[in-house]
């Protein structure tokens, strides 16, 4: 048992002051507030919860970098693919863990405590099946455990090429899986699983997965989260009306009974009909817009979203830059360039952007994760802490705290980082980071070599 004393904590009422946490097995067995500190307690300045990263591919983080140089007059997410296809050809196990564990740790000092691993990279090089149908997803799991982030993990199905069920390319043979395959890997896969791990399932688009496979493969994940990609590009809008005459949520929102469980990832390009049938259904847009812009997908239509009442989750995708602060800037600042306004995301019940925000992505993202959220007796120990010292902090007050962070911090505001009571981040560096990196750096050598 431990117990950390913050000058301020954001609590699920607000702000509070002088907040003591009481830590046992992991987990806030209570909270007093308005107390002052006991000799033995662990004093800091400002406490947040932990979010979660609603959406990641680690092994992605290897290619960050690769895919900047023009390759053709229109490039686009088609041609980025093709630079991801050329990049995992030679990834092991090994490579995968090595790779997805430096993004773990670069996720834990920026603010995330769990993340949402959508994980399609299942079969060898050659495109047959590991001995082991869950050998990946063990390599995903070590990451996990090596770097202390909460994971959820996401096995993808993934059996098709574009819509209708036609057949796959052969570089995408090592996503592929069938029926039976894929269920003995969510059995695998949940084996593998430890402490408070969960799993859910992720059919990988309506691209990639037909309504039959679709309605078979659903009871698998049991009671676990559903992701699916849906609407990122408009080329995949207008492939989906040519297939269904209808639009990629429009279609699943008519035939998949999209609720609470779900998580829509990107949803980037919605008719006004689906934005508010999509926020009333109780299901969570899954938004990475530092990918998003990466990739040139677009700018998912927040403002009425958010107005209609619906959730978002943020995460990082490609990874090609982890930054939590930064996912929630990118987010406020599309929509301010596409609308020409300033604070678009704010409202008259949280003027501050920032901290809307973050509440927001805070609920979603642990609703998309199957988890609870938030500094409360009895929910995980996921906790940030600021670095009030760092320069970008000055003149903050609780009211402006978290639009410092957000907007005018760089990565290394974020002090202290503790993933189920235990501290994984100290002094803005995770404690297995130079071992991680080192790792890292002698893996992404060898590919590129």
């Amino acid at each position: 048992m431990q117990h950390l004393w913050f000058e301020h904590a954001l609590l699920p009422q607000g702000w509070a002051d002088r907040v003591r946490l009481r830590v046992a097995d992991g987990r806030i067995a209570s909270i007093e507030t308005g107390v002052d500190a006991a000799p033995s307690d662990g004093r800091h300045a400002v406490a947040i919860p932990g979010l979660c990263n609603v959406h990641s591919h680690g092994f992605q983080r290897g290619m960050a970098g690769l895919s900047e140089r023009r390759g053709q007059p229109d490039d686009d997410f088609w041609s980025w693919r093709e630079v991801m296809y050329r990049f995992l050809d030679r990834l092991t196990p090994d490579d995968i863990q090595a790779i997805t564990c430096q993004a773990y740790v670069e996720m834990l000092e920026s603010g995330f405590t769990r993340v949402g691993e959508f994980h399609y990279l299942h079969c060898d090089v050659d495109g047959a099946r590991y001995a082991d149908p869950a050998e990946t997803a063990g390599a995903i799991v070590a990451a996990a455990e090596t770097s202390g982030i909460g994971l959820t993990l996401l096995p993808v199905f993934y059996a098709h090429s574009d819509f209708g069920g036609i057949a796959p390319k052969p570089r995408q043979r090592r996503f592929l899986s069938d029926l039976d395959g894929f269920a003995a890997m969510m059995e695998g896969s949940r084996a593998k699983l430890s402490g408070d791990m969960n799993l859910g399932l992720a059919p990988h688009s309506l691209r990639a997965v037909t309504p039959e496979e679709l309605r078979a493969i659903l009871p698998l994940a049991n009671s676990g989260p559903l992701h699916i990609h849906a609407a990122e590009q408009v080329g995949e809008v207008a492939a989906c009306l040519n297939w269904s005459n209808q639009r990629p949520v429009e279609w699943l929102l008519n035939n998949v009974g999209i609720d609470e469980r779900w998580c829509l990832i990107h949803a980037t390009h919605l008719t006004n009909d689906e934005v508010d049938r999509l926020a009333a259904s109780g299901a969570v847009a899954g938004l990475c817009p530092v990918t998003e812009a990466n990739l040139g997908d677009g700018v998912f239509p927040a403002e009425r979203y958010l107005a209609r009442g619906g959730q978002i989750g943020i995460g990082t995708d490609s990874n090609i830059l982890i930054d939590a602060a930064s996912e929630l800037r990118a987010l406020e600042y599309s929509q301010r360039l596409t609308r020409r306004r300033r604070a678009v995301l704010a409202n008259d019940g949280s003027p501050s952007v920032g901290e809307r925000l973050f509440r927001a992505a805070l609920a979603g993202g642990a609703q998309a994760l199957g988890v609870g959220a938030g500094l409360v007796a009895g929910s995980a120990a996921d906790i940030v802490s600021f670095d009030v010292d760092h320069p970008a902090m000055f003149g903050a007050t609780t009211e402006t705290l978290l639009d410092h962070w957000i907007f005018a911090a760089p990565r290394g505001a974020i002090d202290c980082v503790w993933r189920l009571g235990r501290k994984q981040v100290e002094g803005g560096r995770h404690i297995a980071g130079r071992e991680v990196a080192c790792a890292y750096r002698e893996t992404v050598a060898r590919l590129s070599g």
